[in-house]
């Protein structure tokens, strides 16, 4: 059945490159009515979950994962792409279809024992989203669950992920 958010996202086809079918969520985010209603389809889940600390993925995750750092009355940690944070980091390499990429957060962001919330925009391949656990870990931080807003289920991605609690409010 389909979810009334997929209403406001946008189908780009051809984007970034030739035979992908992008999923723009640019027009749910300008639509204050859907932009609320999202927030609260991620916040349902976590709400009673204590969490500490929410990491959102560069760079749409931080969009959605600030919000939720918000209302859960947590901090927020951006992962960002390399020489990207002005402090001393901590780093996570992971593999893409052509090369490798790498993530970082700041190495004082998360302490040790301190409950985390993963968020991102999309669930592809589940490659960046294991960076961003791996990074968690490393810390001494907990990772209580995984949150997503789109799923591409066909890549299989919730694979990569499986030892880890994960949801995601919209499944293609």
């Amino acid at each position: 059945m389909k979810h009334p958010l997929e209403n406001f996202i946008r189908d780009v086809p051809d984007f970034p490159k030739q035979g992908i079918l992008f999923k723009d969520i640019t027009t749910l985010w300008e639509n204050p009515y859907a932009f609320k209603q999202a927030i609260e389809a991620l916040y349902d889940p976590v709400q009673d979950l204590n969490i500490d600390k929410v990491v959102g993925i560069e760079s749409r995750g931080f969009i959605f994962g600030s919000v939720l750092a918000e209302r859960l009355s947590a901090g927020f940690v951006p992962a960002r792409k390399p020489g990207k944070l002005p402090s001393q980091t901590i780093a996570e390499h992971y593999a893409l279809e052509y090369g490798t990429d790498s993530l970082e957060i700041h190495q004082d962001a998360i302490k040790k024992g301190e409950k985390v919330l993963i968020h991102d925009d999309l669930l592809a391949t589940g490659g960046t989203a294991k960076a961003a656990c791996k990074l968690i870990e490393k810390s001494g931080g907990q990772i209580i669950m995984i949150s997503f807003f789109l799923e591409l289920t066909f890549l299989k991605g919730r694979e990569k992920l499986a030892n880890y609690n994960m949801n995601s409010i919209i499944k293609y």
